[in-house]
């Protein structure tokens, strides 16, 4: 109810008087049934506008530190990652990782849409990274189509650090369901999981025309900060 009274009347109709966001290829999202949205990643805004321009709700797993802060902004944030369909995850690896998982599975297993950065992260440049296996385990376990989904220019209406959107309009581009039900029951082999995340990414860079670099974006968003020099 939270989800589809901010959708509906509180969020999605300002968001789209003032942003004019433009969707195409909103028809290869099937009506039912779960499936993966699997988009780049380049603003925290990626995870209000996709939801909003589809006529299905959606989740995302989110990191869970927006759903712990204190105060009224910590209620506010906490209130508003709800309503959006978030889900929160633990990103510290081992169990919790697991434990993502197995969350992103129940999602899929009700039939429900789930959204997934495949880099892991946003990026920092604005290029395309090497995206990480997770996605590729969860599609063959679940055994849902993958939908890739390029966001366009949210990176500029909102970059990395700022709070407040700059208005202008921002782009979805939804392709072809990809299906990879030919690798069911090899989901635990590392050599498969990686073929299906890369031909994931590959569905990613031709559909966006993003420059693509197979490199982790953590591991250059690492570097930049050991880059930069300490404050005097």
């Amino acid at each position: 109810m939270i989800y589809w009274i901010l959708k509906n009347v509180v969020i999605g109709p300002w968001v789209k008087a003032v942003f004019r966001p433009w969707i195409v290829g909103r028809a290869n999202v099937p009506r039912t049934g779960g499936a993966i949205l699997a988009s780049n990643h380049l603003s925290f805004a990626d995870s209000i506008f996709l939801p909003l321009m589809l006529d299905r709700p959606m989740s995302f797993l989110a990191k869970s530190d927006y759903f712990t802060g204190r105060g009224l902004k910590g209620w506010a944030t906490r209130m508003f990652m709800k309503g959006t369909g978030q889900l929160p995850i633990d990103r510290s690896g081992g169990k919790a990782s697991e434990a993502s998982l197995n969350t992103g599975l129940q999602v899929l297993g009700g039939g429900d849409l789930l959204g997934i950065y495949p880099e892991g992260t946003r990026s920092p440049d604005g290029k395309l990274y090497r995206g990480r296996t997770g996605i590729a385990r969860m599609a063959l376990e679940a055994r849902v189509p993958v939908i890739p989904v390029v966001m366009v220019d949210t990176d500029v209406a909102m970059p990395i650090g700022s709070r407040i959107p700059r208005v202008m309009r921002v782009g979805i581009v939804i392709g072809e369901p990809l299906d990879f039900s030919r690798y069911a029951g090899m989901e635990n082999d590392r050599y498969i999981l990686r073929s299906v995340t890369d031909e994931i990414m590959v569905a990613l860079q031709r559909l966006g025309e993003q420059t693509y670099e197979d490199v982790y974006a953590s591991t250059v968003k690492d570097r930049l900060k050991s880059s930069v020099p300490p404050s005097a």
